[in-house]
């Protein structure tokens, strides 16, 4: 009877949870490093490469892997997010001949396998889809997946290879030369700057084939070209693909969360999650109850708001703090893993940087985050001085096009440094192409209509009679994530910066750094650090410049003449304009 009782609780309390988690085996964001047709294939040359894999051993702590084929190596740091005993890479075909080494999550692998029913899968990673669509379908596959993801395949029948990137540049991945004509890929530079001549970041949405000899584009989306789109706004569409997107992301065998600072973007991550555990009853390895993590200096307005949207939801909410000290003190250690000098990215890195850590000591390897929204629905403060609807969508073409030099990058490299993986449903390929196919005049700020910034998306989870989140929760004002966690975090920057530049040091950076000239002391500051780091032409080329007021690209510091005299990466630049537009809005 004992027994019996054993193996029914460890079947209803262990087993059935777990086998209604484990609906598939997900790879995570990994490292990667392929070095590919070395003049070198001695034991000397794969130690190196064992000693540069090495350097990606944050992202993927749990195991190494590493395939040499004749003059080709394919190296694996493993972070095991599902079933850590197997799903190692790199990965096969049937008969061994298609090796690839993957950083990333296949969503829609289980779909794929289907329709791939006459081959023999090896494992039960999501990501040994790609070796055999590459067999069924040659290099014409990389669209039919739906994830983030980078990627090396090498086919020893013929010796050719490619590597992708996702579309939007989710997963980080870098493309490099050395002298002897050998072919780099990694999922960091620091793995590749110092034996490549040179390097640049891996375009998203692109392929590398070594049969044509170099990138081509394979993501084609309608709204790539910058036309003016012309859809009806539908919100129940747009409610309906984004819940579909956060749903996609809870496949999971280890303790999982959300980022939530308050804001609209993670507080809707957090209730459409919180929703779905709910309502499905799957349990995780903590329960049923989904956490929440949030960090701040002390009463800084995320930290209240956080709580607040967190005691609605009814999560496990920790509330994380930092001094300002403790993120100088970090800043150098931030930069070698960002791999940036950008001013605004350093400032909301380094938060990031320091939650991921007290995040991992809890057990944690999977977090979603609410990356991408600003992008995709105008949501940064200076949009509010877009002068039309075509404007307004050419900045949204334009800032997502980017995410990968900035929220893309700091989001995953900072969680990343920890072991730990961020998901972004918000930057899901479905709910983009739904999100940007409505015609932009409803994503336009009309203080006289009541809309303020993403009203679209506001009002798409405003339910009365089944309600997501607190109304004022859900038309809170934007609130930047460096200047969320506590607004003396800048200030204290700015103040270590004047203390280590001098005036005839930034009086003299053009000489100093002719290409990507910093032009305050912070900026100068966090060169500085970067360069020890990275001193190569080729690494410093890697990061954005150029005018910004509030997160704008260049070409939007024209949308006011005022900008160009006050030109600050914070929010704060554009403030005074977006409160009096903001108050208005909620008095209508």
């Amino acid at each position: 009877m004992l027994v019996c009782f054993f193996f029914f609780f460890l079947f209803f309390s262990i087993l059935l949870p777990r086998a209604i988690i484990l609906h598939c085996r997900v790879a995570a964001m990994c490292g990667i490093l392929a070095v590919l047709g070395c003049v070198d294939n001695s034991q000397a040359k794969r130690s190196r490469i064992v000693q540069l894999s090495r350097r990606l051993m944050h992202r993927g702590p749990d195991w190494s892997g590493l395939h040499c084929h004749e003059d080709c190596y394919l190296a694996h740091q493993r972070l095991a997010i599902v079933d850590p005993t197997s799903g190692d890479q790199p990965l096969f075909n049937e008969d061994k001949t298609i090796c690839v080494t993957v950083n990333g999550e296949i969503y829609n692998h289980k779909q794929l396998r289907e329709k791939l029913g006459s081959h023999q899968f090896r494992t039960g990673s999501d990501c040994e889809v790609i070796a055999h669509l590459y067999e069924e379908h040659g290099e014409d596959f990389i669209d039919m997946l739906d994830g983030m993801f980078s990627f090396v395949l090498l086919d020893t029948r013929d010796k050719s290879f490619i590597a992708a990137r996702d579309a939007i540049g989710i997963a980080p991945l870098y493309l490099g030369w050395g002298l002897d004509g050998s072919i780099w890929f990694a999922s960091e530079m620091k793995a590749l700057s110092d034996d490549c001549e040179r390097f640049i970041s891996f375009p998203p949405g692109h392929i590398y084939s070594s049969k044509e000899g170099g990138l081509r584009r394979w993501y084609n989306p309608p709204w790539f070209p910058e036309q003016i789109p012309s859809a009806p706004y539908d919100p129940m569409i747009l409610r309906e693909t984004f819940e579909k997107a956060v749903v996609k992301r809870l496949m999971t065998d280890v303790p999982f969360g959300v980022l939530l600072s308050g804001g609209l973007d993670s507080s809707l991550v957090a209730a459409v999650a919180n929703r779905y555990l709910a309502e499905s009853k799957i349990a995780q390895q903590w329960g049923s109850q989904l956490h929440t993590f949030c960090i701040g200096l002390k009463g800084s307005p995320d930290l209240k708001a956080a709580k607040e949207v967190a005691d609605y939801l009814g999560t496990r909410h920790y509330e994380l703090n930092f001094t300002i000290q403790e993120g100088i003190d970090a800043l150098e250690e931030v930069i070698y893993h960002i791999e940036s000098y950008d001013v605004t990215t350093v400032r909301a890195s380094t938060p990031m940087f320091l939650m991921s850590r007290k995040i991992k000591s809890l057990g944690v390897k999977m977090v979603l985050s609410g990356e991408g929204s600003d992008e995709i629905f105008g949501g940064y403060l200076y949009f509010h001085k877009a002068p039309n609807k075509e404007e307004f969508h050419e900045e949204t073409c334009r800032k997502i096009k980017a995410l990968h030099l900035y929220d893309c990058l700091r989001a995953n490299k900072a969680t990343s440094a920890w072991g730990i993986e961020a998901r972004v449903p918000f930057l899901d390929k479905e709910f983009i192409n739904t999100a940007m196919s409505m015609d932009p005049e409803w994503k336009m700020i009309r203080p006289d209509l009541g809309r303020i910034e993403k009203w679209v998306l506001r009002n798409a989870f405003d339910d009365d009679k089944n309600p997501y989140l607190p109304k004022h929760i859900l038309y809170r004002q934007k609130e930047q994530f460096s200047d969320g966690v506590g607004y003396s975090w800048i200030d204290g920057l700015k103040e270590h910066a004047n203390k280590q530049v001098s005036d005839g040091m930034l009086m003299h950076a053009n000489y100093i750094y002719p290409e990507n000239t910093p032009t305050t002391k912070e900026a100068y500051h966090y060169r500085t650090i970067f360069e020890k780091f990275f001193p190569k032409n080729a690494a410093r080329s890697t990061v954005p410049g150029g005018p910004s007021v509030a997160c704008s690209t260049a070409k939007a510091v024209e949308w006011d003449a005022a900008w160009s005299k006050n030109l600050d990466p914070s929010g704060r630049a554009a403030l005074g304009v977006h409160d009096a537009a903001y108050e208005d809005a909620v008095d209508t």
